[in-house]
């Protein structure tokens, strides 16, 4: 695979955390103490927060916007009041270090600029119309430089992208079946939300509402770098489209072996079937995602969130090979077919997208941003050798992890298998009460071009306090 920089690859050597006969045990009845301090401290430093938490429940669903937000580790979230760069302040006037950036959302930094600017023109001169903008033209040809696909389409988001994306492939397959990843994530797209049970089957993942069909009937799921396991997916030649992230990320940070990228790109061309790469977290890999950066070439791909700087959009790619498909046995496209949308590429979202790749998320931007990853990896790895814990850090790019196992996961069920639900919220609200957040449900951090080396650090340092209060 070409460069690999942005990629960690696993430690070895005699000084290597993985001899088990030195590593601190953790103490479950210390933990628990800890954490219930933890708890109290938030609520105690956050009484604004409780009292807007306590009033929303009479309007909103558990108190909250949106359903997930009530999993923060903390006993209610924090309510923001404005947000800059890589920081927030909530209403309790605390500032908080952002290595979260809205799971992604916010990877360009909060209120970038050049993105404000761009929009506040855009809302004057016209938000939504159905009609193209020059601003359309220039992020295609920017999202071709980057990616190397030849076409682009415009969506509010990467789901809405990897739906359409799917329909156009089995539309052009004459085809059926959708394959993804054990644990893998791709939005809210019905296809995805499966993994594979004890016995090996496909079955609907926990926690999966109301799904509209068996995902045994639409969707076949392997084991991330299992090249056998993809190779029998295929063999009937019913899928088709492949869906994947070059590398895990919602489940944790899951790196491919060298060889499994080039074997996936192998095996579908094999099988004529469709390869469809979501970039969306894995964009943390340089400005043109791991597809740039580890010479992949995928048939059709899909990014949001990202690029348009908080504001919503997505997109998806593919070559001239698929277009030319597309309009040969398509030629009559409307959103009554299910693809597109009315907001679908309108004018505030490719405005806000320009002036982010144009200005903000660029390739400078990502020169420092990468190295940021690095530091933030290396302070969390001298934490776990400095004290013997039975832990490993993880890097993708401007992205990186820490995983309550010794050794790298291969795949997304070892690494469910080793999540601890319970230490992970400790970490978490201890990070919070110290003004750091992370991303939720991961040990993840995200770099933005605002993030610097003293964000990077004092993470470091509250980790090793953490760390040195659980193995006192």
């Amino acid at each position: 695979m070409s460069n690999v920089a942005p990629r960690e690859m696993p430690r070895t050597g005699d000084d290597s955390p993985t001899h088990a006969h030195r590593m601190q045990t953790l103490d479950r009845g210390r933990l628990g103490s800890l954490h219930e301090a933890e708890r109290k401290r938030f609520v105690d430093e956050h009484p604004r927060s409780k009292e807007l938490f306590e009033r929303a429940k009479a309007s909103l669903h558990d108190g909250v916007p949106m359903n997930w937000m009530v999993r923060w580790a903390s006993p209610f979230p924090p309510f923001v009041e404005t947000a800059e760069g890589a920081s927030f302040r909530c209403v309790d006037g605390h500032g908080y270090v952002d290595f979260c950036l809205g799971d992604t959302g916010a990877m360009a930094g909060h209120g970038a600029a050049a993105t404000i600017e761009a929009v506040e023109r855009q809302l004057r001169r016209g938000i939504t119309h159905m009609l193209p903008t020059e601003d359309a033209i220039w992020v295609g040809e920017e999202l071709q430089r980057r990616f190397g696909l030849p076409y682009w389409q415009f969506t509010l988001s990467a789901t809405d992208a990897n739906r359409f994306a799917l329909r156009l492939g089995r539309q052009l397959t004459g085809r059926s079946k959708v394959v993804v990843h054990d644990y893998c994530y791709h939005g809210t797209v019905d296809e995805t939300f499966a993994v594979l049970d004890d016995d090996g089957r496909t079955v609907a993942r926990r926690g999966s509402i109301g799904p509209q069909a068996d995902v045994a009937e639409t969707t076949r799921v392997v084991e991330f770098n299992d090249i056998d396991g993809l190779e029998r997916a295929l063999e009937g030649r019913d899928v088709a489209v492949v869906l994947f992230e070059p590398a895990l990320t919602n489940i944790g940070i899951v790196l491919p072996d060298d060889g499994y990228l080039e074997a996936v790109r192998e095996l579908t061309r094999r099988t004529d079937t469709l390869l469809l790469i979501d970039e969306t977290h894995t964009i943390c890999a340089g400005p043109g995602g791991a597809t740039k950066a580890w010479g992949l070439e995928p048939d059709l791909l899909v990014i949001g969130k990202t690029i348009g700087g908080g504001i919503p959009a997505g997109t998806y790619g593919m070559t001239e090979e698929v277009a030319d498909r597309i309009r040969t046995t398509m030629p009559e496209r409307t959103d009554v077919g299910g693809v597109g949308g009315t907001l679908a590429g309108y004018a505030l979202s490719l405005a806000a997208a320009r002036a982010t790749l144009g200005e903000v998320l660029t390739d400078e931007a990502f020169g420092r941003m990468l190295p940021l990853g690095g530091r933030w990896a290396d302070g969390v790895d001298s934490v776990i050798r400095e004290r013997d814990v039975p832990w490993h850090v993880t890097r993708l790019g401007a992205r990186a992890e820490y995983h309550f196992t010794p050794d790298p996961p291969r795949n997304g069920r070892e690494q469910w298998d080793n999540s601890d639900p319970e230490l992970e919220a400790f970490l978490h609200l201890w990070a919070m009460n110290r003004r750091i957040l992370m991303t939720p449900f991961h040990n993840m951090a995200l770099m933005s071009p605002s993030t610097t080396e003293a964000d990077v650090d004092r993470h470091t340092e509250v980790l090793a306090e953490a760390v040195d209060t659980l193995f006192a």
